[in-house]
């Protein structure tokens, strides 16, 4: 087992083979905008975790997890019962209209087998940051002039990068990711790196790719960071 790299102020990242076997691959560092985009350009990604005993302080970590679960647009399964929701046209969809709705409705949101969350503070400001610059994006369902449900996430060449998504009513957050997956395919996205199993990606198309076949992806879909 390799050791973890403890990141200081420079802005790099190890090899994604150096990631142990859970996928952690670092720990430290900043949220800057620059050390995110080069982190999501490398296929990492950053999360926060209160229950390890050798973390002093709360740090972020830098995971490349291999498999890795990522959509292909074209792949997206919509089942029966979704589009007669669909077609029902009982939400409505928007783009950007409450980025900061969305991602503090995914910081409080109560998740099965999960105590507390991930999105602290100042991954909110972080990714806030993100938004204003044009990286970061929202997609969001409504009904009857109220955010109900959601996602968000890192948009760099032909990819997009989930990072969290909240339902406050049944169906929601696949009503937006449904219809934001359209969306990104229409404009030529080709990716859609989902980061984790979850038997609800599962269930719209997602599947695992090795960690070597992702990173070919991000470097056909991605321009190089100057």
């Amino acid at each position: 087992m390799s050791k973890l790299t403890h990141l200081d102020d420079k802005i790099w990242f190890p090899p994604p083979e150096e990631a142990q076997e859970d996928g952690l691959l670092a720990y430290g560092g900043d949220l800057s905008e620059e050390r995110l985009l080069l982190a999501y350009r490398s296929g990492i990604f950053p999360w926060f975790e209160d229950e390890l005993p050798w973390l002093e302080e709360s740090l972020p970590l830098w995971w490349h997890p291999d498999p890795r679960f990522v959509l292909y647009p074209k792949d997206l399964k919509i089942s029966k019962s979704m589009r007669k929701i669909l077609e029902k046209g009982q939400f409505e969809f928007k783009v950007n209209s409450d980025f900061e709705q969305v991602i503090r409705s995914c910081q409080k949101i109560e998740r099965k087998d999960q105590d507390g969350t991930w999105i602290t503070n100042s991954m909110v400001e972080a990714y806030s940051n993100l938004h204003l610059s044009g990286y970061a994006f929202s997609a969001e369902a409504w009904l009857d002039g109220k955010l109900v449900g959601g996602l968000y996430g890192v948009l760099m060449g032909k990819v997009f990068f989930g990072e969290s998504m909240f339902s406050h009513a049944s169906n929601a957050s696949k009503f937006a990711f449904i219809h934001w997956v359209k969306l990104l395919e229409s404009k030529g996205i080709e990716l859609i790196d989902c980061q984790m199993h979850t038997p609800h990606l599962e269930s719209l198309g997602a599947a695992f790719v090795t960690r070597k076949k992702f990173m070919e992806l991000l470097n056909q879909f991605i321009p190089q960071l100057k």
